[in-house]
Order: structure tokens, then sequence, then C-alpha cells
């Protein structure tokens, strides 16, 4: 591979990264407005679309969160209640939102490394979520990584 490909793999890698990030960050929005409001992921993706300037944003993976979250966000609850240390209802809607993100990304992303979801989670909720609430965020999807991913876990991956 030349020097120039090998530069244009990196920043297309790059791009990639920050694309996805974006998605994630407008996804926990249109999630927390989705969980409030009651609108439907469709009106929710439209305004946002409308309102946002989406430039360097993976609108696919924006689209894929925002359609696919809400399409099984009971089996979502289902899979990350059992390590929650306190009941679903008392979650604050930023903290679910993020948590069903996550757990939608280690469910149906095998493409995304489970360290990756882990650190956008935590990411996300120290931007929108409670104070310190990324601690508990990290360990509820660590506990859901190391169930849902045990072979990309005991591979190092």
């Amino acid at each position: 591979m030349s020097d120039t490909a090998a530069q244009d793999s990196i920043e297309a890698r790059r791009a990639l990264i920050a694309g996805r990030h974006k998605a994630r960050h407008y996804a926990v929005q249109a999630l927390y407005q989705w969980a409030v409001s009651g609108n439907s992921p469709g009106d929710i993706e439209r305004q946002f679309r409308e309102d946002f300037e989406f430039r360097g944003t993976d609108l696919e993976y924006f689209q894929a969160l925002v359609h696919g979250v809400p399409s099984c966000a009971s089996d979502l609850d289902e899979t990350f209640t059992p390590f929650l240390d306190i009941e679903l209802e008392k979650l604050g809607p930023v903290e679910r939102a993020v948590l069903r993100i996550g757990t939608w990304e280690l469910r149906e992303r095998l493409d995304v490394p489970w360290r990756v979801v882990l650190d956008e989670a935590v990411t996300l909720t120290r931007k929108f979520g409670a104070t310190d609430s990324h601690r508990f965020v990290n360990a509820v999807l660590d506990r859901v990584a190391r169930e849902l991913r045990a072979l990309e876990i005991r591979g190092g991956r």
C-alpha cells in the first residue's frame, strides 16, 4: 500500500469514527425526545434533520439508532435490567437512552468493538446525564458486554 493510500485509509477511518460519534450524539437527544414526547421515530428524525446541521454525521448510523432502538426497546430493557441497582422506572431518560443505545450496539453492531461502545456511552452520559451517572452506565454496559460479547472480550479485542 502506498503512503498516499495508507493516509487516505487513516483519514477515512477517522471520518467514520467522528461521523458515528456525531450520530450517537444526536441519537441520544432524539431517543430522549421519543421517550418523553411519545412522538414517532420518523417524526423525530424529520425534525432533527430540519433543525440540525448533519454535516460530518453518519446519517445512516443515526437513522439505524433512531429507528432500531425504539423497535426493540423492551427487549433492550430486558437485557440490561438485571444489571441495574435501581428500578427501571426510576432510571433517568438520558441514562435509559444511553443504555438502550449501548445495548443495541452490543447486540446488533458486531462491527463496533465493545470497548468503543462503552467509551462512547460514558462520553455521552458525561455530556447529557446526571453527575457521575457515567460510572453507573459504564458498569451496567460492562456487564451487558460480558454477556453479549463474551468471545470478543476473552479474545482480547
